[in-house]
Formats: C-alpha cells, structure tokens, sequence
C-alpha cells in the first residue's frame, strides 16, 4: 500500500520562502509520478505541479512557475520550494502519486499540511 506523508508546511510572511517535502513508501518500481496540489477554503483542489520518475519530465503550473519549483530528490522523495509567497497561495498542499509513466492524477494522497501567508 502506498502511503504518502508530506512536511513543511506552516506560517509564513508575505514575500517569505517555504519548502515542502514528501517521502512516499510502498513503490514497487521507479515508474511513479508524483504531484503536488493545493486546495484554499471554498476552492476545488488544483494541480501545482508533477514530476513524472526520478530524472524525469517536471512541469509547474504557469501561474506560479516563476515562484515555485519542485525536484524529485530520488525516486520516493518529492519538493516543492515556495519563494515570495503571496497570501493567496494559502491552502492546503496535498501530495499525490499514480503509477505511471505519464498520467499525473493521483492514485494516492497524502493527508496534506497546511500552509498560510499572513502578517
């Protein structure tokens, strides 16, 4: 069974800086994609970014490539680096993973960490 625990979340300034990490187990090969959504109060969860394999293809969405980065440390391993963060990036930040070599819409969810931009 895969399970997915996601770490880093918290409080942070406007214009702050914020790294988030999930460590998955229960892979049985390299062929998982891993992703990162986020979901604010009164909002549909939606995709930041995915990583397809360790080495492999990374995308971030446009609205917030400028700002955000994501790396796949290794294969079970996942991050998303937040610079200059902006009260509307507050939400809950889910990690996910599918099986797959191309299909980024999870299988599995983390349980998710809270992250909020205020002074």
């Amino acid at each position: 069974q895969v399970q997915l625990v996601e770490s880093g979340g918290g409080l942070v300034q406007p214009g702050g800086s914020l790294k988030l990490s999930c460590a998955a187990t229960g892979f049985t090969s390299e062929h998982y994609v891993m992703s990162w959504y986020r979901q604010a109060p009164g909002e549909q969860r939606e995709l930041v970014g995915f990583s397809i394999g360790a080495g492999g293809k990374i995308r971030v969405t446009y609205a917030v490539q400028d700002r955000f980065h994501i790396s796949r440390d290794n294969t079970n391993t996942i991050s998303l680096q937040m610079n200059n963060l902006k009260p509307e990036d507050t939400a809950v930040y889910y990690c996910g993973a599918r099986h797959s070599s191309y299909n980024y819409e999870p299988n599995w969810w983390g349980q998710g960490t809270q992250v909020t931009v205020s002074t």
